[in-house]
């Protein structure tokens, strides 16, 4: 098979690509722009590649969606059967505060992809999603699949168009399928440290705490201690990117044996607060780092758990890394490795 990976050299990206080459042989083609990806992460793979010595192609373009023409010029390049969707944009408050970047680049650009794919006879489709689009959920602890949707943020219902976009496709042109991943936290780093996060000013709460346990910043912002939970701060379902990775390849696997569009939750069913993972990150680090309470962020719901039932049930994926301490730890581990590469603090 011919797979091609939209921004393989980002934090997710990287890491399912890394999967699919170490656990698959499938032809490897990433095309990322590397606003946010990585050159290093580019680099980590290619040497991964050539160390497994198997006969299968791994190659890196490097563009951008808004080019329509470049994307149409590499999908006819080979004969792709499947794409995997990661480039977009995704941080929160930014997106509250700029809306049309989000709407630009998160769903103008999946729809020029998804035509560009029906044009080209690619039929099947990983969108890289999130937990976003279910906004904040007042019935129930763990959102499913069909809990409605109800985003409260510009990056959620920039998601939320594209799978709409996706469903209607499906519908419009038989052959095409499609599996929507709703991501909920993402966190941690390979367990064996080759590749990891490495976005600047990342807003992810496990990654900042690692770099303020490292004095790459000075403080940790809570924002919120005043939400409906156990301790006033919000609740987050966090899934370690090794397990996540795994779950786009169980789904890939899934799309290509049952040939049916579907919507799958990855999470690993059960929270913890702010406050657990930063007392979490000062037990693994051995730092007591300064921690300053703010106001709430616009647009951040109380809890987002996910129910993880569907996808266990439908697909072969079962979680390896469903611990906190050990995803700290390797959020952790990579930070110090950063450091030795003598990257810039993020």
């Amino acid at each position: 098979m011919n797979i091609i990976v939209v921004g393989g050299a980002g934090y997710i990206g990287s890491h399912v690509v890394k999967e699919i080459l170490e656990n698959t042989d499938y032809n490897v083609s990433i095309i990322d722009n590397l606003s946010t990806g990585s050159i290093l992460a580019i680099k980590t793979l290619e040497n991964m590649h050539k160390s497994l010595n198997k006969k299968t192609s791994f190659e890196f373009i490097k563009a951008d969606l808004k080019d329509v023409d470049a994307i149409s010029d590499i999908l006819k390049t080979k004969n792709f059967d499947a794409v995997l969707h990661f480039a977009a944009s995704i941080i929160v408050p930014e997106s509250v505060k700029d809306p049309l970047k989000y709407y630009t680049n998160n769903t103008i650009n999946t729809i020029n992809l998804v035509k560009l794919c029906v044009d080209n006879k690619i039929n099947k489709f990983i969108f890289s999603s999130t937990a976003a689009v279910y906004g904040n959920p007042q019935n129930s602890y763990t959102i499913k699949e069909d809990t409605p949707t109800n985003p409260i943020n510009p990056y959620g219902k920039s998601k939320l168009i594209s799978e709409m976009v996706l469903e209607d496709t499906s519908k419009a042109y038989k052959d095409f399928k499609y599996i929507s991943l709703r991501y909920f936290n993402v966190a941690g780093a390979d367990v064996k440290l080759r590749i990891g996060q490495m976005t600047p000013n990342s807003t992810l709460l496990i990654k900042v705490a690692a770099e303020v346990a490292l004095g790459k910043r000075d403080k940790l912002f809570v924002f919120g201690t005043d939400y409906p939970t156990k301790d006033g701060t919000g609740i987050r379902d966090y899934i370690h990117v090794d397990d996540l990775a795994d779950a786009h390849l169980k789904a890939l696997d899934f799309l290509i044996k049952n040939n049916v569009s579907d919507i799958f939750n990855c999470g690993y069913g059960h929270g913890y607060s702010v406050l657990d993972v930063i007392n979490t990150m000062k037990e693994v680090s051995g730092v007591d780092f300064k921690v300053e309470f703010t106001k709430r962020r616009h647009g951040d719901p109380a809890v987002l758990v996910a129910d993880n039932t569907k996808i266990i049930q439908n697909t072969n994926w079962r979680p390896q890394y469903d611990d906190l301490k050990l995803i700290c730890k390797t959020a952790l581990e990579w930070e110090k490795k950063l450091s030795d590469f003598n990257m810039k603090p993020s």
